[in-house]
């Protein structure tokens, strides 16, 4: 097979080509049209294809051929949009793609200034090493760095090319790396779209069964390549090879080299050795061997007419370097000014053209081997611009042709001079002849046109203007500007075609006066809000199934709301005679208050002594359900003495168990569960009860040295003797023979206590917040907004409960809006809510309310209203909704990272700016916390800006005793318009990954560790990703695979779990301890991978 496949040739192969392409034009349509950058983690790798990229850009329909600085910017642009939305890549240009060029000499210098470009004047990766799409290195990249997707041009400039497109996309599917098409992207802002292809199973059995076929046939593809390259060198230069062409290339370069010994702008140094080496191989191709004028002479006439003679050559270079001259002086602003000539060159011309291009290429190619030379780089981009040269040209053939007023001015001439001296100096074959003049021949370069100039004339040129508007915000806004702009007139056909031909009112139907409709109009009611005859069992099926929806999602207890109606406030004098009383109601409350404790600790005593023996009966059976009946005691009892009897219990028969378990010599391995069980119950004792321990201090260390932990058992009772060598014998026995600071990070990891405050707060209940969630709770009741960043399951929505309790408690009127991003969401929170919250309200009200597109139910008569995106901006612009507008106090947005998202982030944006009340935006994955904030903060400025000047302007134009309401139902009063930002980083629990795999026939689940997602080039430039946190576990891990890696490595033991500053001689380790572990490992690879320490 391999050898029939190799002596098939580029016709035999035609065929696998088209099945190829075929398969790619069918898996066209599949492609999925998302936000790269977005749906991906922002630090994910990827990969672009350089060839794709240039053909991208020259197809863009701005560009035209000839502006070099054009092209320069389109890919500049397309680089910094991937930038700017977070993208993390590197640009790829094969080494074989560049033999698709060779029947365009302009593309290929293109290509390889464009190459010089990012490497020289970005920071962008360029790899340029890789030979083809099929070498092995590239498969090694591929493996090492796996590119989360490839973005590749479907078609290329010729067939070749597209070939070559279709190999590299049918080689990534096979590696499993997914392609992105080039065409078809869309970029704003916030996002970045395109197609992207999956690497599915049926992409990769293609290249497994075809793997022969194809590396034949793209190994037939280059060779026809290199083919074209030998052909369209010799239509150029004749017997000249490539060998020969590079090195003269590089002895014009060498000599400019000694010639010009100061620092060189790019622009100069290809410019005069692209002149000087185009004109001596013209010279050979014409065959001229002699350097007299007179010999000059004789080869122009012998020459073909399809050929330039040499001197109109010498004139047309002499035209380059004016050019040259030109751009190194005029502004952009001028050279844009100049005009579009629409006139080609002349056959002869295009001929020698496209030699200076290939010369320009080989100039290029060979720039790196001077790295020594004091080359500046920088304008790259601006090497050619064919356009001012046709101008020139223009200019000395059709309106200067005598030269008589020749003013180029001192600059310009002398730098022309300069640059055509050094074109002379490099032509040793024969004389080139003087600057001036310009032209010594008389036959045109363009060819002749009834119209030559491109006709932009004034006339076909639209009026650009601004449309002519007063409006005080505008005014107040642009200021003095807008006297500087230039306003259309009102008969202007871009304003008459704007004028309506009769105004009508927006608010009704014009055929039948009846009230416009809107989507909530429109949306299914499941029951009529403002009927008071619905069916009973309808109105009581309503009310309990979403109680009991809401309790089977958490079991949470239902509090009943009050109204708090405000008091007035007390004069002076009567508040001081009720300070005594006051005092006296206090004193009465807290012995009250104690006399309730104690009756509570008898009462929870008691029943701790009621349970003890089945308890204790339950863990000698089983242990594991006895811990579980003891702490799900513990959950309900409040008493820290009961707790601590509790907590014995449980260390006394985990201690029990784990000596009859270690007294089975048989084993062999212990059942380290019953130790974890047992340092856990030891953990509870000393972090939550260390002021009431007693006696058990003895106990635990005694339980600590059969742990063999014996440093931690006399650092906690110096008085534990050892005793004599039988008995120490004896108890390691029962060791664990792992250290205390291993064992806890690699066997408890979860259950690693989190640092807690103590202090209970009286605005919560059922638990003690945390510092972060205090801080949320001040911001509900200072009316702030707060932008809330914490882990999933940290406890950030019960800030959302909390808020809506404030709400219902202030009044019957006040509405709190919870935007979710899903419909499922909204009927999960609707459902919590109702099972949280009870509260009698007046006929026709109700507690909580949805509005979705399939539904709405109770929406403009609830005070807690769960919606979506779309529908609450439905709501804030429906005018027969204002009166509801009015009554908003708080919205809580969830899940607002979808602000980025590919669909509907837009509505997220509109509602963030529209809504003038207080707001809580709720996320786990905003990567730029930071700066949302800052942009909220701005909108909050800018409203209260406005309700300033509202409040203002009416006290100003209207009666005092109108104000009063107007600001009532208008403005909000006691609203602060500080946006703050909540940051919490910590999980309540660590996220443990595994891999899912199939063995035996059988599911498993593999630990997987976080550092096998990252390769070192990504540590290396980047660091380790925020959101990329280790477990206790994985830090061991971590650890034990450094040891091995550098076996003499320096901080070994320092870092080692046992002599960590933070662990050593500890017993109860945190989780904040474990997280500085983690953050010292990370470091301490980062600096091995920038040292060079890790093979990459």
């Amino acid at each position: 097979m391999t050898q029939a496949a190799a002596t098939m040739g580029l016709e035999d192969h035609v065929i696998f080509f088209r099945k190829m392409a075929k398969l790619i034009l069918s898996e066209m349509p599949k492609a999925k049209y998302s936000s790269l950058l977005n749906d991906f983690v922002e630090s994910n790798f990827f990969v672009i294809d350089g060839d794709s990229l240039l053909v991208t850009c020259l197809c863009d329909k701005s560009f035209k051929q000839g502006q070099d600085l054009h092209f320069f910017y389109l890919v500049e642009c397309y680089l910094v949009d991937l930038m700017s939305n977070g993208g993390q890549f590197a640009i790829v240009f094969f080494k074989e793609a560049e033999c698709a060029y060779f029947d365009f000499p302009e593309l290929l210098s293109l290509r390889t200034t464009l190459i010089l470009h990012l490497q020289h004047n970005t920071n962008i990766d360029v790899l340029t090493e890789f030979s083809g799409c099929s070498s092995l290195d590239w498969k090694l990249f591929l493996e090492e760095h796996y590119p989360y997707f490839l973005v590749v041009s479907e078609e290329g400039l010729n067939d070749g090319q597209t070939s070559f497109f279709n190999f590299l996309i049918i080689q990534s599917w096979a590696m499993g790396v997914n392609v992105v098409l080039s065409s078809g992207q869309e970029c704003d802002i916030l996002r970045f779209h395109a197609y992207i292809m999956q690497s599915t199973d049926r992409n990769k059995k293609f290249s497994k069964e075809n793997e022969t076929v194809i590396q034949s046939a793209y190994e037939i593809l280059m060779q026809h390549l290199e083919e074209r390259k030998i052909l369209a060198l010799a239509s150029h230069f004749r017997r000249l090879r490539w060998k020969v062409m590079m090195e003269e290339a590089c002895q014009t370069i060498s000599l400019l080299q000694q010639l010009w010994l100061e620092a060189l702008d790019i622009r100069r140094v290809v410019c005069v050795t692209s002149c000087s080496l185009a004109l001596r191989m013209y010279h050979r191709f014409l065959g001229n061997k002699e350097n007299t004028a007179s010999g000059r002479e004789t080869i122009t006439h012998q020459v073909s007419s399809n050929y330039l003679p040499l001197r109109e050559a010498e004139d047309l270079c002499r035209l380059h370097c004016l050019c040259m001259a030109f751009q190194l002086h005029l502004p952009l602003s001028q050279r844009a000014c100049s005009r579009v000539i629409i006139s080609p060159w002349i056959e002869n011309v295009c001929t020698f053209l496209k030699m200076k291009k290939w010369c320009d290429y080989f100039i290029l190619r060979n720039l790196n081997l001077f790295e020594g030379w004091n080359l500046n780089l920088n304008h790259l981009s601006d090497l050619c611009d064919e356009h001012l040269l046709k101008n020139i040209a223009f200019y000395y053939e059709t309106e200067n042709t005598q030269e008589l007023h020749l003013n180029l001015g001192d600059s310009i001439k002398r730098d022309y001079t300069h640059l055509w001296n050094f074109v002379s100096h490099l032509v040793k074959e024969f004389d080139v002849g003087k600057p001036f003049p310009l032209r010594t021949t008389a036959r045109p370069f363009l060819g002749k046109k009834l119209l030559p100039i491109q006709d932009v004339s004034l006339g076909k040129i639209p009026k650009v203007g601004f449309i002519p508007m007063t409006s005080a915000i505008i005014d107040k806004f642009v200021g003095d500007v807008m006297k500087d702009l230039p306003i259309l007139k009102s008969d202007a056909p871009a304003v008459t075609s704007l004028l309506k031909q009769k105004e009508r009112d927006e608010l009704l139907h014009w055929h039948a006066h009846r009230p416009l409709s809107n989507d909530y109009d429109k949306t299914r009611c499941l029951f009529y809000e403002n009927s008071r005859d619905l069916p009973v069992f309808n109105v009581k099926k309503n009310q309990s199934y979403p109680q009991f929806y809401g309790k089977s999602l958490e079991s949470v207890s239902s509090k009943v709301i009050v109204t708090q109606t405000i008091q007035p406030k007390e004069d002076s004098w009567g508040a001081k005679s009720e300070i005594s009383q006051q005092d006296a109601k206090s004193e009465k409350v807290t012995r009250k208050k104690k006399s309730s404790l104690l009756k509570q600790d008898q009462k929870e005593q008691q029943q701790w002594n009621d349970l003890l023996f089945s308890v204790e009966k339950e863990l000698k059976e089983n242990l594991n359900s006895g811990i579980r009946k003891l702490e799900d005691f513990l959950k309900s009892c409040k008493s820290n003495s009961v707790k601590i009897q509790v907590e014995m219990v449980g260390l006394s028969a985990c201690f029990k168990a784990w000596k009859e378990h270690c007294r089975d010599e048989g084993k062999i391995s212990k059942d380290l569960s019953i130790a974890v069980q047992m340092m856990k119950r030891i953990h509870s004792l000393l972090e939550r009860y260390p002021e009431i321990l007693e006696e058990d201090h003895k106990f635990i260390a005694k339980c600590l040295k059969y742990l063999g932990f014996n440093n931690l058992a006399n650092s906690l009772d110096p008085t534990l003797v050892t005793g004599d060598d039988e008995k120490r014998k004896k108890k390691n026995k029962y060791a664990i023979d792992i250290g205390p600071a291993r064992f806890q990070l690699q066997y408890m990891g979860h259950y690693l206590i989190r640092d807690e405050r103590n202090d209970p707060d009286p605005r919560v209940q059922d638990f003690i917040p945390d510092t972060w969630q205090r801080e949320v709770l001040d911001v509900v009741d200072n009316n702030e907004s707060a932008v809330i960043v914490a882990p999933t399951s940290s406890g950030k929505t019960y800030a959302s409960y909390y808020c809506m309790e404030k709400v219902l408690k202030e009044s019957d009127e006040g509405v709190v809006v919870y935007v979710a991003p899903t419909k499922v969401l909204v009927g999960q929170v609707a459902a919590t809510v109702q099972n949280r919250f009870i509260k009698k309200l007046p006929p026709g009200s109700a507690l909580c309310g949805t509005f979705t597109r399939d539904y709405h139910y109770n929406t403009l008569n609830c005070q807690v209203l769960i919606t979506e995106p779309a529908c609450f901006e439905v709501l804030l612009l429906d005018p027969h909704c204002q009166k509801w507008v009015k009554r908003l106090r708080y919205v809580i947005f969830d899940e607002v990272h979808c602000l980025g998202g590919e669909t509907g982030g837009k509505f997220w944006e509109h509602l963030l700016v529209m809504i003038r009340c207080p707001f809580l935006v709720l996320s786990a994955t905003i990567s730029n916390p930071k700066l949302l904030t800052e942009w909220l903060q701005s909108v909050k400025q800018y409203w209260r800006q406005e309700d300033k000047m509202m409040e203002e302007k009416f006290i100003s134009e209207v009666k005092s005793d109108q104000c009063l309401n107007f600001l009532k139902d208008n403005l909000h009063r006691d609203q602060s318009y500080e946006v703050r930002l909540v940051l919490y980083g910590e999980r309540y629990n660590d996220l443990e990954k595994h891999i899912c795999s199939v063995k035996d026939n059988d599911i498993c689940f593999d630990h997987f560790h976080p550092c096998a997602a990252l390769t070192t080039d990504h540590i290396e430039k980047y660091g380790f990703p925020s959101d990329l946190t280790l477990s206790p576990q994985d830090s061991v891990q971590l650890y034990d695979t450094m040891v091995q890696v550098w076996e003499t490595w320096p901080r070994a033991q320092e870092l080692s779990p046992e002599e960590f500053v933070l662990f050593k001689n500890k017993i109860v380790i945190k989780k904040l301890d474990a997280r500085k572990y983690e953050e010292n490992l990370k470091a301490e690879l980062t600096r091995w991978i920038k040292n060079g320490k890790v093979k990459k």
